[in-house]
């Protein structure tokens, strides 16, 4: 069959997960060695010998139609005697190759998982300080209960509810056959002294015994979880003091599917069974992270009686086990988008096993739970003034307006932000540029990476980043090059990369038919192309579009308060990301983090009942436009490709930026040879 291949076919694509990277290797070449000569980000310690085991990889199967591959097992070399004497002494996980032994065949896509990755993301979803009034819907009730007594039939169950009644007034309670079967153990145990757990917003309402422990019992927790398409954040929550006792994050599993929400249902699609596949996938994710806040906590997961979730529609319907392919075309229709509540276990999740779980309800077919997270954190419905929130990620999810109308819509910015689509662009981890200036006389840049607290031209620099090195550049870094690049007239208005400078300054450099600056020489090499450019212009023209679309909706020319949220929202300069125009003006002072507002939010529902009853009202009152529908968007659209936008004033903004004058580039036509000129008024 190799043969065969080889002959019809000399050699094969391949695409990297997460990174995007891709490229053409002759048929028998070693994974580890094609990801090498892409710069993917695998680890290996032993050389490719098989030692280290840190190479591990996983094969996408099924219809990648965003690569334009199939992808099969059966398109990499079988499993060799080296990995099954590694899987033998080590053990390998179902599904699992080794790089360094595995040869390419044909077409594939390869998914590096983070624990392969010598340059891991940072996961940036830290729990935000927040003032929560505490009333969790379960609650510990430590009680006395009466012994059996032959003089007074009653069951064990019935008098324990009668304890219930009496020294706590619980009443009208429920419980399922798990505990009834632990209760006379632990009444024993205990004697006659026992702990309860009752949660009083159960599926259908009422109240429910959902736990029981012998003896006195203090300890009780809950997950807030925010599962994002790129990365899920999990903060561990004591149920009693509402402290967050634990964060953590990874990068969600199914970027192997798709790295933007519409290619994961294109995969769904096209690949039947798919979609359990995604959901079993982002249910061990979600086991993953309850493991280890629960062990960075010293918390046994028994002791955790609820989660609450948010995700945009995509990732809601699919850790539920629900097929998204509605959601991929007009009408973008959920399957539901109520609020949820069920016991975790039918989730698959591994806690209490009378664990409780909540989903915030979705606002519209593409503006989820994760948003309304956001909207119950920043409470815009509250507002006298005009609050503008955006959780910017691969989807950027708006919510726009006061206590008077509150307006919701969705953008489709794509991964631009992340890194993906950018010659050098990298997710967040160590070695990444996240902050930049260039010299608008020199032309020469300055940048900090994640991991250090110095700049480039500051002294130790080099010593400081010496086990990481400087690998690319992430979101945050992006937009500084860009505006920055703007600034110092490297590009103008249109996004035009200005050949002419390279007399300024050799960063400058000829790229084929465009031009390309360079931010730092040597290996590798990071630069910013036209077509980085390009990417960039299109995600924040796609993003302002649709805040612009709602301000239109609500008859308004400017915004009083602006709020950027998620994890790439929370790291980004808002003078930059106004400089680019990502956002329509607005007092400086009057721009700011939400940090992970979805998540805030779901700790806000976790902790207080009421607040459950608060989002599932305001979210039946917020308007959703679809912005596919819209007519303006795509006008909007076009002028917001602008930097910082074509018609756009930003008078605030003018007054602690200079901004530059309109410029005109001569660049070479389509025809090659003659010149002509661009301007951008």
């Amino acid at each position: 069959m190799l043969r065969k291949m080889m002959t019809q076919n000399p050699d094969a694509l391949i695409v990297f997960t997460p990174s995007g990277k891709r490229g053409r290797f002759p048929l028998g070449t070693p994974v580890l060695t094609a990801a090498r000569s892409l710069g993917v980000d695998i680890d290996s310690v032993c050389g490719g010998r098989a030692i280290c085991g840190r190479c591990q990889i996983n094969v996408g199967e099924g219809e990648f139609a965003k690569h334009g591959i199939t992808s099969a097992v059966d398109h990499l070399s079988a499993f060799s005697k080296v990995e099954e004497r590694y899987d033998k002494l080590r053990g390998l996980a179902a599904g699992r190759r080794l790089s360094c032994q595995t040869q390419l065949l044909a077409d594939v896509v390869i998914d590096v998982p983070a624990e392969s990755q010598v340059h891991r993301q940072v996961i940036r979803k830290a729990a935000e300080v927040r003032d929560i009034e505490m009333d969790p819907a379960t609650r510990l009730h430590f009680i006395e209960v009466e012994q059996a007594d032959m003089h007074k039939p009653s069951s064990d169950l019935e008098r324990v509810y009668r304890a219930l009644a009496e020294q706590w007034e619980v009443r009208d309670l429920t419980c399922n056959l798990s505990i009834i079967a632990q209760l006379q153990g632990a009444l024993k145990k205990g004697e006659w002294k026992i702990t309860c757990a009752v949660n009083s917003r159960v599926a259908g309402g009422g109240k429910e015994l959902v736990a029981i422990w012998p003896g006195f019992h203090d300890r009780i927790f809950g997950l807030a979880v925010d599962v994002g398409s790129t990365t899920v954040a999990a903060h561990l929550c004591n149920l009693t003091s509402g402290d967050v006792v634990a964060s953590a994050g990874l990068m969600n599993p199914q970027i192997r599917f798709g790295e933007d929400l519409m290619s994961r249902v294109s995969y769904v699609m096209m690949n039947p069974g798919g979609e359990k596949e995604m959901t079993a996938a982002i249910r061990e994710a979600l086991n993953t992270l309850a493991a280890q806040v629960a062990a960075e906590a010293k918390v046994e997961l028994t002791d955790i009686l609820e989660i609450v979730l948010v995700g945009n529609p995509v990732m809601h319907h699919l850790f539920l086990g629900i097929d998204p392919t509605e959601l991929g075309g007009a009408p973008f229709a959920l399957a539901t988008g109520l609020a949820i509540s069920c016991p975790a276990r039918e989730l698959d999740l591994k806690l209490n096993p009378g664990a409780q779980c909540y989903v915030l309800p979705c606002i519209a077919g593409h503006v989820g739970a994760d948003a309304a997270g956001v909207v119950l954190s920043e409470a815009p419905q509250d507002s006298d003034e005009i609050i503008l929130a955006v959780d910017v990620g691969t989807n950027a999810e708006i919510i726009l307006g006061s206590k008077a109308r509150l307006l919701a819509c969705s953008s489709p910015t794509g991964p631009a932000f992340e890194g993906a689509q950018i010659s050098c662009g990298q997710r967040a981890a160590p070695g990444a540029i996240e902050r930049i200036r260039i010299d608008p006389v020199t032309l020469e840049p300055r940048f900090r990476v994640i991991g250090s607290e110095l700049w480039s031209d500051e002294p130790g620099f080099d010593a400081a980043v010496a086990t990481t090195g400087v690998t690319g550049i992430c979101g945050s870094g992006i937009i500084e090059v860009i505006a920055e690049m703007y600034l110092a007239g490297i590009i103008n208005q249109d996004g035009l990369v200005d050949g002419g400078m390279a007399a300024v300054s050799p960063r400058v450099r000829a790229n084929g038919r465009t031009f390309t600056y360079v931010v730092r020489d040597g290996e590798p090499l990071i630069s910013i192309t036209q077509n980085d450019v390009r990417a960039i212009q299109l995600a924040k023209a796609a993003l302002y579009a649709g805040v612009r679309l709602l301000m239109d909706k609500l008859g308004i020319e400017h915004v009083d308060r602006i709020r950027l949220a998620g994890a790439f929202g929370s790291h980004i300069d808002v003078k930059y990301a106004m400089i680019l125009g990502l956002i329509p003006d607005c007092a400086l002072e009057n721009v700011s983090s939400a940090g992970n507002a979805a998540g805030t939010g779901a700790r806000i529902a976790l902790l207080n009942k009421a607040a459950r009853d608060e989002i599932e009202g305001v979210v039946r009152r917020i308007e959703k436009i679809e912005t596919a529908v819209e007519p303006k968007f795509q006008q909007h659209f076009v002028e917001a490709m602008a930097i910082p936008h074509k018609t756009a004033p930003y008078h605030n903004l003018s007054k602690v930026v200079t901004l530059p004058p309109v410029k005109e580039i001569s660049t070479l036509d389509d025809g090659g040879g003659e010149r002509r000129k661009r301007r951008r008024g």
